[in-house]
């Protein structure tokens, strides 16, 4: 193979497809910024979900605690939320129980989907539901064992085309809208537009947070 010439190597440098261009918006400062939805102190436009049966809310130490319900406590976001091109973060941890520690339903343009992280029996995670079938069931479905008191951050990207998820850096989910029937289950209705539940497990969330994407 010949070797290049500088003027070709320059050439090839300079080229923006060979530039990374998640770095490249860093570097000029276009890359989304992050809104917070919890400051801390107050639940602000975050309500306790009436799921019936659910457990006490509270704010200890800059984080929301969800005490143990029959069956399920949570939040529900009442302010504005996007239906899609949007990303929204928590971090999550169980403090006790052996069930799902966050279950963050979030909307896909019409409808709704949950994330869930650590359900039947506390290792499964995927998204709820696609096709009629919930996380324990569709080809999101991954097992992942989780410490207790451990914080974990949860991921959800909601584009026109997919729906993305990670926990810390792992990818969790990543699906073509297209051609899917997206859902939740019925337990969740009252989680809608934005909400996060634990299922008969304390749990605690922080650093709730969305950003706005450009239409892709």
């Amino acid at each position: 193979m010949r070797a290049m010439t500088k003027r070709q190597f320059l050439a090839c440098a300079m080229t923006p497809a060979l530039v990374p261009f998640a770095p490249l918006l860093r570097a000029q400062g276009q890359e989304p910024a992050w809104e917070s939805l919890f400051d801390g102190k107050t639940l602000g436009k975050w309500k306790k979900t009436e799921f019936g049966g659910e457990g006490d809310v509270t704010i200890e130490n800059g984080e929301i605690v969800m005490a143990a319900g029959n069956d399920m406590t949570g939040i529900t976001w009442t302010g504005d939320m996007p239906r899609e091109n949007f990303e929204v973060e928590v971090k999550a941890r169980r403090l006790s129980g052996n069930d799902f520690f966050c279950g963050l339903t979030f909307p896909v343009g019409k409808v709704h989907c949950s994330f869930i992280a650590g359900g039947w029996a506390g290792a499964v995670c995927g998204l709820s539901t696609l096709d009629g079938e919930d996380a324990s069931g569709n080809d999101t479905m991954k097992i992942r064992e989780f410490e207790t008191a451990r914080w974990y951050t949860v991921r959800v990207r909601v584009t026109t085309e997919r729906i993305q998820a990670w926990i810390d850096d792992e990818v969790f989910a990543d699906v073509r809208i297209a051609g899917r029937r997206i859902g939740i289950r019925p337990e969740v209705d009252l989680s809608r537009p934005l909400g996060v539940a634990s299922w008969r497990t304390k749990a605690g969330v922080r650093d709730l947070r969305l950003r706005r994407l450009a239409a892709v």
